[in-house]
């Protein structure tokens, strides 16, 4: 790392071979982001308990451009933390998925869920079994009785939202798929 690394002892006396681990797992957090500008890492045995073992709490302290990046791993909800080793494990484990998460973001490649293709109805036939929704872009969408799904071609009513399947049909855009949306009838 280009800062040094800080590493704080709390309630207990340090331990060289975790150092040395410690040492290791933040060097590698440079894999996942390269502009790490301070690390600081606190191991704290916060009780002493003398029937059962002793828990472990690690909190690591990152600072990255325009952002501070923390986790605090409590020994309140990780009992597997008795040994330091797994707790700072757990602790460079999360924090190596808050690299890579604000790497993502910072590179523009975050994920987004597109929304699938809708529209309300417009048209019903239903003496000739067929209808037509109008998408937000102003799209006309032919769809037929038996593209309704569960069958509920009869609850269809002009203004009825919509969530479909797109293809090409013989006279152009048709949904092969139309789900009812709303409270009854959850989008696929």
């Amino acid at each position: 790392m280009r800062i040094p690394l800080k590493i704080t002892w709390r309630h207990m006396e340090p331990s060289p071979s975790a150092e040395e681990i410690i040492r290791e797992r933040a060097n590698k957090l440079e894999h996942f982001y390269d502009d790490i500008s301070r690390c600081d890492v606190v191991v704290e045995m916060p009780h002493k308990h003398h029937v059962q073992g002793n828990l472990f709490a690690i909190r690591i302290d990152i600072t990255v451009p325009g952002k501070e990046l923390v986790v605090q791993r409590s020994p309140d909800a990780h009992q597997a933390h008795e040994d330091p080793y797994v707790a700072i494990r757990d602790a460079f484990d999360a924090m190596r998925r808050q690299l890579e998460d604000y790497s993502r973001t910072i590179r523009g490649k975050v994920k987004t869920h597109e929304v699938p293709p809708h529209g309300e109805v417009f048209l019903l036939d239903p003496e000739h079994d067929y209808g037509k929704l109008l998408t937000p872009d102003g799209r006309e969408i032919y769809f037929h009785r038996n593209s309704v799904v569960d069958g509920s071609f009869d609850e269809l009513a002009v203004g009825t939202p919509l969530r479909f399947v797109e293809e090409l049909g013989e006279k152009g855009p048709q949904a092969s798929s139309v789900y009812l949306i709303g409270k009854h009838h959850p989008t696929p």
